[in-house]
């Protein structure tokens, strides 16, 4: 009686998934011919793919858009005031982030109006989508990298120079770390430029105290309201995100 319960139990537990078994696939996995001659995966795979792709967003937040130099300016900026905490990481990040939206917001409006757009309205296809959403962003990158990084990365990585022919040929597997390469040169010339007046205090105060024979007193203690008064009185804040702003535009 026993064996008959369990046997009758395990009947149960297998009949429901009989029919997924025996069918021989997922009605959501599937393949349709394009007009091309290709093919092309069904909305739930593609829906998949683009959420594997987001968890790439980060990575691709830091390294193909304005946010590295502008997060390395302001660091830079902050350590040369002297305040090792103030402003705080998380108001650094979020500033650098809400600058990066305004200085790519042209950038995301062209990626939106040429791929995303005409995809949603299934104009196109999403590998036509993915190409032409990737141009706006290869444009604003080339625009921003060095020649000689790029050249550097290409006889890396052993690449002709057919691929170097125009802007279209360029892949993004040599585009992105020629790109980032090129933006922290152009902060940390940024931030020697930044560090250049504050430093000029910090050696008149420490001179100063010298003089005076009070070599025990830091000069940071005395500097730091010099520096603070003469960033607020040229207005630092305005100069600082003005310059960062308008140095992707030159």
């Amino acid at each position: 009686m026993k064996k008959f319960a369990v046997l009758a139990g395990l009947l149960l537990l297998v009949l429901p998934f009989g029919p997924a078994i025996s069918a021989p696939g997922l009605a959501a996995v599937t393949m349709a011919p394009a007009g091309d001659g290709g093919e092309t995966w069904s909305l739930s795979i593609q829906v998949l793919a683009m959420m594997t792709a987001l968890s790439l967003l980060p990575a691709a937040l830091i390294s193909m858009t304005s946010f590295t130099r502008i997060i390395i300016v302001l660091a830079i900026l902050r350590q040369a005031i002297g305040t090792a905490q103030t402003p705080s990481n998380q108001i650094l990040i979020g500033l650098s982030l809400f600058l990066t939206l305004f200085v790519m917001s042209p950038v995301f409006g062209k990626i939106y109006n040429d791929g995303v757009k005409p995809y949603l309205d299934e104009q196109i296809t999403s590998e036509q989508a993915l190409a032409q959403s990737a141009a706006p962003l290869r444009g604003f990158m080339l625009d921003q990298t060095r020649e000689s990084d790029l050249g550097m990365f290409a006889d890396i990585a052993h690449y002709d120079d057919s691929a170097l022919e125009s802007r279209e040929t360029v892949p993004f597997s040599l585009l992105v770390p020629a790109y980032v390469t090129s933006e922290l040169k152009t902060a940390f010339q940024i931030g020697f430029l930044v560090l250049i007046p504050f430093l000029v205090i910090d050696l008149v105060v420490a001179s100063v105290l010298m003089s005076m024979g009070m070599m025990m007193l830091s000069p940071m203690i005395i500097s730091l309201p010099f520096k603070i008064m003469l960033f607020v009185l040229v207005d630092g804040w305005a100069l600082i995100m003005g310059t960062l702003a308008s140095s992707f535009y030159v």
